[in-house]
């Protein structure tokens, strides 16, 4: 089924191309045929390697790649390829990756308890398959918060950009908009650059300059093909532990997982080797996964009738999302899509813009209680969207298991908007967006007879969550952050360093575990933290390499 469904897409998608629609398939020998790559229906029974890594996301493909060059690594992925699946690759499909919604699609849907919609990823890749594609290195300052060395991680994002990160073809939207940022006094101008500066600056992307996009999946062609193996629809059941007595800690040996039949299949570690299990299944997967298998808080845990493996009352706890507030810009002339290409830093929060694309219809699919499709912004509109992300919110929630099945999305509260600073940091975005929507650079680009009081009412009207609204949405700032949130989905915690993770990025209190990936986040590095998480997943596989410390 799933197979027959790719091909559809691909004749869609090759339809629309011989139509003229600009978003062709890139050249076959473009796409990377890993040997190494195949469904875990067709695994053994019983595996034993030296590694295995839960997630071959945006941290687990480098990783994996880089521990093959010494090491036998088995990479376990619940989801696809990422590989001929046109909504994946092609920007102009970017919203319909996120709407399409199956048992088996790259984005798994799940809203939060407080009643914003997000996405979380199901696809070799991780994150790098479903966002809007921008690259920003962490700054110095997070580089080092982080705890990691300047030189190796510098040596880890080069690595990483050779071959997923490109320089963005501006167009007359983003030139403006960034003219406008600069008149908003988002200063100084720090042109292109990958680094992280106070201003204005135009990042790197993911999508090259025919609008195919690169995810970290592309990162395996740095792997052994003789090392490693990475399995695809091979969902992780739990984490097996021994308990080798008083005097010791429970050490992690063996993931049982399911293939997509539902056959389970168990893989271990080998007994001469000094290996580990190594979690890279997201803010959402590796604190869910530790506690399916017996590793957090042991009431929670024993309600759900899940043997406590080590009572661990800080798993799930810490979990944030950067709250994310926009503004829709309708134009009276036609505007090219583009994904995220230039992004205004200030210390309390980041705007950056897309345009041609509705990012709210991601939201609309499956939502009854939402704006039915006579609103005013269809799939796609002529014009821009302009939003905001908090840097860094001090609003925190925690994540608790739904059930025992691993399939199914925990639940997960942010507490948006809990603290006060948090909504004025957004009150003072979102005056800062208007300016630049009153700028003369963005003044082409604008109905004259639109005023920005009545493009924040347009876009209080078709903002999609479910959360209660307030009768001022429109006119009250401090309510329209509140109220009219939405996910940038850059959500991380959940297992975080210091601790449920050490510097090393083992987990506390068993041993042969680590967790390598944004749930040991305690801010989300960048603008947007996908270049990070990449770069860490390259550097920790390189220090495990070396056998080396952290300084």
């Amino acid at each position: 089924m799933e197979l027959a469904m790719q091909r559809f897409l691909t004749s869609v998608a090759l339809l629309l191309c011989f139509q003229g629609f600009g978003f062709c398939f890139p050249d076959h020998d473009a796409v990377p045929r890993y040997s190494f790559l195949r469904h875990a229906a067709e695994a053994p029974r019983v595996s034993h390697h030296d590694y295995i890594i839960v997630g071959g996301g945006t941290a687990g493909c480098p990783l994996g790649a880089t521990l093959s060059e010494r090491f036998d690594v088995l990479v376990l992925e619940r989801g696809g390829s990422p590989y001929g699946n046109p909504n994946v690759s092609e920007l102009a499909l970017i919203v319909q990756n996120l709407v399409y919604q199956t048992p088996t699609s790259p984005a798994q849907r799940f809203v939060s308890v407080d009643g914003v919609i997000n996405a979380r990823a199901r696809c070799l890749g991780g994150g790098t398959c479903i966002n809007a594609g921008f690259y920003s290195r962490a700054s110095r300052q997070e580089v080092e918060e982080m705890g990691l060395n300047l030189e190796l991680a510098e040596e880890s994002f080069r690595w990483v950009e050779k071959e997923v990160a490109f320089r963005p073809r501006l167009t007359g939207w983003t030139s403006a908009f960034m003219s406008g940022l600069l008149e908003a006094g988002v200063t100084p101008d720090n042109g292109f650059t990958y680094d992280h500066l106070p201003g204005t600056k135009v990042g790197g992307t993911t999508f090259d300059q025919n609008g195919h996009r690169h995810t970290a999946a592309d990162l395996l062609k740095y792997a052994d093909p003789a090392r490693i193996t990475v399995l695809l629809r091979a969902t992780a059941q739990r984490i097996l532990f021994r308990n080798r007595g008083r005097k010791h800690k429970p050490e992690a040996y063996g993931v049982v997982y399911k293939d997509e039949a539902g056959n389970v299949h168990e893989a271990y570690l080998k007994n001469s080797s000094t290996g580990e299990i190594i979690l890279s299944a997201g803010a959402l997967g590796s604190p869910q996964l530790l506690m399916l298998s017996g590793v957090g808080p042991a009431p929670h845990l024993e309600s759900l009738g899940i043997e406590v493996v080590l009572n661990q009352p800080l798993v799930g706890r810490g979990m944030s999302d950067n709250p994310l507030n926009a503004i829709i810009v309708p134009s009276p002339q036609p505007i090219e899509i583009t994904s995220v290409q230039v992004v205004g830093i200030r210390p309390d929060y980041y705007v950056e813009s897309v345009t041609g694309i509705n990012l709210f219809s991601a939201f609309l699919a499956g939502n009854s209680t939402g704006p039915s499709a006579t609103s005013p912004i269809s799939n796609s509109f002529q014009g821009g969207t302009i939003v905001e992300k908090l840097a860094r919110p001090l609003s925190q929630g925690f994540l608790r298991l739904r059930n025992r099945d691993p399939e199914e999305n925990p639940l997960v509260t942010f507490n948006y908007f809990m603290e006060a600073e948090d909504v004025q940091a957004c009150v003072e975005a979102l005056r800062t967006i208007e300016r630049v929507i009153d700028s003369r650079a963005l003044s082409r680009f604008r109905y004259p007879n639109q005023s920005v009081q009545s493009l924040v009412a347009l876009s209080a009207s078709v903002i999609v969550n479910l959360r209660a609204r307030n009768a001022n949405d429109s006119t009250s700032l401090e309510q329209y952050c509140r109220d009219l949130v939405m996910t940038i989905w850059h959500y991380h915690g959940g297992c975080q360093m210091r601790k449920v993770v050490d510097h090393n990025y083992k987990v506390l209190g068993v041993d042969a575990l680590r967790i390598i990936d944004g749930s040991t986040f305690t801010f989300s590095p960048g603008t947007n933290p996908q270049a990070t998480v990449m770069m860490l997943g390259r550097y920790m596989g390189v220090r495990m390499l070396k056998g080396h410390k952290f300084h």
